[in-house]
């Protein structure tokens, strides 16, 4: 028994580290990747409890696309083990060209170097301007919820900082309660996972002992390797709506402190873009290329665990209550206003600090306008056009 266990959880690593080599596009992209492999071609599930995973993990804060490989991972391995195994495997390649990219960027000396730093942060300006695009078209498709946008386009404005988009958050979910009822089709179906209780209540627990308690014991005892932990657990938490989400959060933890320089923010961003799995393995870039220690392979390792774990722990909590609260309208209204929410914290940070810090000429704008258009009209997949434009930013300072 334990044999086939470990085959199952063998088998689980395979599969999602060719996910974690190949799967570029984001994470909508994602979970066609994961629907081919999981449900057509490897049938490891049916196709409505692929839809009830998928289902779970929208409406939970965190990146949907890893928190479904925890959750098929878990399924296939039977355990936790298998979900560790399948998060793993999808998440270290992107991880490891990052960190790697982390060491190298501080490298770059010159025009020609400058120049490819300046491109990927123009991929930054239409990689946002594309998440938005499409999110806007699917999340604020009638009035109430293009107004929930617009009003927290607003809060972030004029509050800023995470007390903003906390505010904006918190604003989608009251509103939503109010206009977003009835707004949707109605969710069905049934999860078959064998989670007890027990373990999810742990799980529970545990996420909020770490969100409530880890900025006090950071407060008190001045490490700052809680406070990196904290900054970067609080933003995991607080993500709805999909991994480029995550941007405004993370600008607003580790650039308004000083921690990491507006623009190595925004050149890591950009190389995000150009590999495959998921985004939020660009904590393992700002953990490394923090001016306070720890940095390094250590920030690194403690920025990317701290971002992922809160959304690894909400999916795992859930699993035994997710077929009873899913059904609730007022839980469905309530997630309908917060994506809406989360389509203006977006909007927002297009502007401050990805277009403000980037696009600084006519040229900036065109480069930008064209990465967006080979995004939305050409379909060119993203590490195509982080190519592109690299080379284009590389140019345009040799010019």
């Amino acid at each position: 028994m334990a044999e086939k266990s470990a085959d199952s959880i063998a088998e689980v690593f395979t599969a999602f580290l060719k996910l974690g080599l190949t799967s570029f596009g984001g994470p909508i992209a994602h979970l066609g990747y994961f629907r081919t492999e999981f449900v057509e071609r490897r049938k490891w599930l049916s196709e409505s409890s692929y839809a009830d995973i998928v289902a779970l993990c929208q409406f939970l804060p965190g990146p949907a696309s890893s928190q479904v490989g925890f959750a098929l991972g878990i399924l296939r391995g039977k355990s936790l083990l298998g979900g560790f195994a399948a998060w793993f495997a999808f998440t270290m390649p992107s991880a490891l060209v990052l960190l790697a990219f982390a060491f190298g960027a501080t490298a770059f000396t010159g025009p020609f170097a400058e120049g490819i730093l300046h491109g990927l942060k123009l991929v930054a300006v239409a990689v946002v301007a594309q998440a938005i695009w499409g999110m806007a078209s699917s999340l604020t498709p009638d009035r109430e919820r293009a107004a929930i946008a617009l009003a927290a386009v607003a809060i972030v404005v004029f509050v800023g900082g995470s007390f903003g988009q906390i505010g904006a958050i918190v604003l989608g979910a009251v509103a939503g309660l109010w206009l977003c009822r009835g707004n949707g089709p109605a969710l069905t179906g049934h999860l078959g996972f064998s989670v007890s209780h027990r373990l999810g209540v742990i799980a529970l627990v545990l996420f909020a002992i770490l969100f409530l308690v880890t900025p006090l014991v950071a407060t008190t005892t001045g490490s700052q390797g809680l406070a990196l932990f904290d900054a970067f657990y609080r933003s995991g938490a607080l993500v709805f709506g999909g991994g480029h989400v995550v941007l405004p959060l993370l600008q607003a933890e580790v650039v308004t402190p000083g921690w990491v320089s507006n623009a190595d923010f925004l050149a890591g961003y950009g190389m995000a873009q150009a590999v495959p799995g998921p985004l939020f393995t660009f904590a393992a870039y700002l953990g490394a290329v923090m001016v306070p220690a720890p940095n390094g392979l250590a920030g690194a390792s403690i920025a990317l665990i701290a971002l992922s774990l809160p959304g690894l722990l909400l999916v795992y909590g859930m699993l035994p209550f997710w077929d009873a609260l899913r059904l609730r309208p007022r839980a469905q209204a309530a997630m309908r206003g917060t994506n809406a929410a989360v389509v203006g914290i977006l909007g927002a940070a297009l502007y401050d600090p990805v277009w403000t810090s980037a696009v600084l000429t006519p040229r900036d704008f065109a480069v930008a306008l064209a990465g967006f258009l080979l995004l939305t009209v050409w379909k060119l997949p993203p590490w195509i056009v982080v190519v592109i434009l690299a080379a284009a930013g590389a140019a345009l300072r040799l010019i």
